[in-house]
C-alpha cells in the first residue's frame, strides 16, 4: 500500500508538539520503510513552521532538507525540492515562488508571470509581468 504523508504528522514530528502526538509520528516515521511526501505538503509544512511556530528560515530550510533527503521518504523530484529549499533559504522567496523558479529553471525555454519583483533576485529565470508594454501575455 502506498502511505502519503499528511502535514499535521510531519509537522508533530517535526516540532514535538503536542508532546505525544509528536512521539507518535516520529514512531511512526521511524518505523515507516516508504511514505510519500507530496510536494504541496512539504510547502504547507514549510508555511506552519514559519508562520504557527515561528521558526527561523534557516532552520526550516534544514528541517526540509533532512526530511526530502530522509531514507524512507519517496518524493515526485527530490532534486526539484531540494533546489526550491535553497532558493527559499537563499534569497528569501516564499517556498511557492522558489518552487515556481525552481520549475522554471528546468526548462530554460520557460519563465515565470508575476507581479513579484523579489523573483527577479534570483537571477536564473525570467519574470514575466503581466500587462506590461510590449508583452505579449
Amino acid at each position: 500500500m502506498t502511505v502519503f504523508l499528511d502535514t499535521n504528522v510531519v509537522v508533530r514530528h517535526l516540532t514535538q508538539d503536542p508532546p505525544e502526538m509528536g512521539r507518535r509520528a516520529t514512531s511512526f516515521l521511524a518505523q515507516a520503510d516508504a511514505l510519500h511526501l507530496a510536494d504541496l505538503i512539504l510547502a504547507e509544512t514549510v508555511y506552519v513552521l514559519q508562520s504557527v511556530y515561528r521558526v527561523a528560515r534557516p532552520e526550516v530550510a534544514a528541517l526540509a532538507r533532512a526530511l526530502v533527503g530522509s531514507r524512507n521518504i519517496v518524493t515526485d523530484d527530490p532534486a526539484l525540492l531540494m533546489r526550491t529549499i535553497d532558493v527559499y533559504e537563499h534569497h528569501r522567496l516564499s517556498f511557492a515562488d522558489a518552487y515556481l523558479i525552481a520549475l522554471a529553471e528546468v526548462d530554460a525555454d520557460s519563465g515565470v508571470a508575476s507581479f513579484d519583483r523579489g523573483i527577479d533576485k534570483v537571477g536564473t529565470i525570467t519574470r514575466i509581468e503581466p500587462g506590461e508594454q510590449g508583452s505579449d501575455e
